[in-house]
């Protein structure tokens, strides 16, 4: 799969009406082509059998370098599998290497899910996020954030997955007074999806923080706590 055909099977899938919509929705300054997500998945689904990991790496990282909103989604989805053989290290690579590209949610979130695997996968990397949470970007401070959330999940957490729970809490108290509205929400989603298997943490990090966190935030952390 060569990069131009790639493209033009996207195209030959696009709506004009929808990419308008699409672009006013996004508000970010770029092509969009009116694809639908599912029809992503199914293109995701059809090609990553046919490549080989380099060859989906660098296929991803020519669909991200069209800046493209569904060639970026796509080349997210081409990298988002539990398992890469022989060796997933480029594909950590390319995935990082967005990273200082992030400027919309939906590109950023696809982005980090590829992320969250290559993570999973191998948990020493969450040192290389470590940075990410006091980066000047917005959208790199957020994905710190997006790309650990598997950490939420364990409800029988090992002490590496603890230790990592509470680093990145870490870097979420830093976030506390963040004005900026994707920053909290992020803090708010990471807290709501912890609260479903660590309640305790939630609600030790509310009683400490979250009186400093924009009441909306605070608001949808708390959302699940019974």
């Amino acid at each position: 799969m060569t990069p131009a055909a790639a493209i033009a099977e996207l195209e030959a899938l696009g709506d004009a009406a929808k990419a308008a919509e699409m672009a006013a929705y996004h508000k970010v300054d770029r092509r969009y082509l009116g694809v639908a997500n599912p029809a992503l998945d199914q293109l995701s689904k059809t090609w990553r059998p046919l490549m080989d990991v380099e060859e989906r790496v660098a296929l991803s990282a020519a669909l991200w370098d069209t800046n493209t909103h569904e060639a970026r989604v796509l080349a997210a989805k081409l990298l988002t599998q539990a398992r890469l053989r022989p060796s997933d290290q480029s594909a950590w690579a390319l995935i990082t290497s967005w990273v200082p590209d992030f400027d919309a949610w939906a590109v950023a979130d696809h982005a980090c899910m590829a992320g969250q695997k290559r993570l999973v996968w191998d948990p020493s990397r969450v040192d290389e996020i470590e940075a990410w949470h006091r980066s000047d970007h917005m959208w790199t401070r957020r994905a710190a954030l997006v790309i650990t959330l598997p950490w939420t999940k364990q409800n029988h957490p090992k002490p590496q997955e603890l230790e990592i729970r509470d680093r990145v809490l870490g870097w979420a108290a830093t976030y506390v007074d963040d004005p900026e509205w994707f920053i909290q929400k992020a803090v708010a989603w990471w807290l709501r999806e912890l609260s479903k298997h660590d309640p305790d943490r939630t609600r030790a990090f509310l009683d400490a923080h979250g009186d400093k966190m924009k009441p909306f935030a605070a608001k949808e952390a708390a959302r699940k706590l019974v």
